[in-house]
């Protein structure tokens, strides 16, 4: 039970990540993908305007995953680290220079610096999000093994899954980012930011959905059990529901309801990671260890999960304050265009 009840904490802070923190890795793509410096400037300048107030505070649910992870699941945690810390550490390394690059941007002193700044928070931006994603296509794939395997570098992390859930990674936050870029454009009645992001919101969709329906002939060769249990039960439902909520999601892009799209597409994308815990449950590491197996002793569970909720008690009503602040537009800079010629931006 205590067990069951720290791991429903962990899928919890895993897909707040995936929604919250994937929305800001998606506004990098965009950026990344936003054109020259001329006709891109101002698509540029949105993303940095929505981001700049919520970007640090969405890896908050990377350090509730960490800390559940190595507090309630220890025998799990020291594989997961032995084993994936390739991709764990590429990561990591991927949210520092992100991060700094985020910050200095917009104090370039010259175009190349600029331009320098602008390529490593976008690139950044992509191989974040794809690496956690090949690390988790490695767990859900069974490449973990119980006792770790620090000798195998790359091997564990580079099956067809792996890559598979971490190009679905770049493309769920892509699509998360582009609906709330869309109705941030809107409420700043920038008809043609809106327009923009709502063609990039349809065309993300469609991709992230074929990725997560196609992607079930690769799971079925390369990790039949989860294919099994993605395709039966509860599992199969919550596929099903994640199919129709994003459905759903298509026609409130369509006909331009970006605010409700907002909630629905991060409900979409939520309910494919849940499917895929429960695809996998009780399983923590496939064929190797459960969760109960996984898990610390009933003290330790205990201890961790009341530090959680009173951590939680915090946390949720400061973000939700932080987040409504956010979008009323009353933390956000004035827009201004990054990459536009000087003359513009003056």
């Amino acid at each position: 039970m205590l067990a069951d009840l720290a791991a429903a904490v962990l899928i919890l802070g895993l897909t707040a990540y995936a929604v919250l923190g994937g929305a800001d890795f998606g506004a990098g793509f965009w950026d990344l993908t936003a054109g020259g410096a001329e006709r891109g400037a101002r698509l540029r300048g949105l993303v940095k305007r929505s981001m700049g107030p919520v970007w640090e505070a969405n890896h908050v649910w990377l350090i509730v995953v960490l800390v559940v992870m190595w507090t309630c699941f220890p025998r799990a945690f020291g594989p997961l680290m032995e084993t994936l810390y390739v991709p764990l550490f590429l990561a990591a390394v991927g949210i520092i220079f992100r991060g700094a690059a985020f910050a200095l941007r917009g104090e370039a002193a010259t175009i190349s610096e600029a331009r320098l700044l602008g390529a490593t928070f976008a690139l950044s931006s992509v191989l974040v999000p794809f690496f956690f994603g090949c690390a988790l296509g490695a767990v859900a794939s069974g490449q973990v093994p119980a006792d770790g395997n620090p000798g195998e570098p790359l091997e564990s992390w580079t099956n067809s899954t792996s890559i598979f859930i971490g190009l679905m990674a770049v493309a769920f936050g892509a699509y998360i980012a582009a609906v709330f870029l869309a109705g941030d454009a809107a409420r700043l009645r920038m008809d043609d930011l809106a327009a923009a992001f709502r063609r990039r919101a349809l065309g993300a969709a469609v991709v992230a959905g074929a990725l997560a329906l196609g992607g079930l002939a690769v799971v079925e060769s390369d990790a039949p059990e989860l294919y099994d249990g993605l395709t039966s039960g509860l599992g199969l439902a919550l596929v099903i529901a994640s199919a129709v909520v994003g459905a759903f999601t298509i026609w409130l892009i369509w006909t331009s309801r970006f605010e409700l799209a907002r909630y629905s597409s991060a409900v979409a994308v939520g309910t494919v990671l849940v499917g895929w815990a429960v695809a996998q449950r009780p399983d923590f590491l496939p064929g190797q260890l459960s969760f109960q197996d996984a898990a610390a002793g009933d003290a330790t569970l205990i201890a961790t999960l009341i530090a959680l909720v009173l951590a939680l008690a915090v946390i949720v009503p400061s973000l939700w304050w932080l987040f409504r602040l956010a979008l009323a537009g009353r933390l956000a800079e004035r827009l201004e265009p990054i990459g536009a010629p000087e003359a513009e931006q003056r």
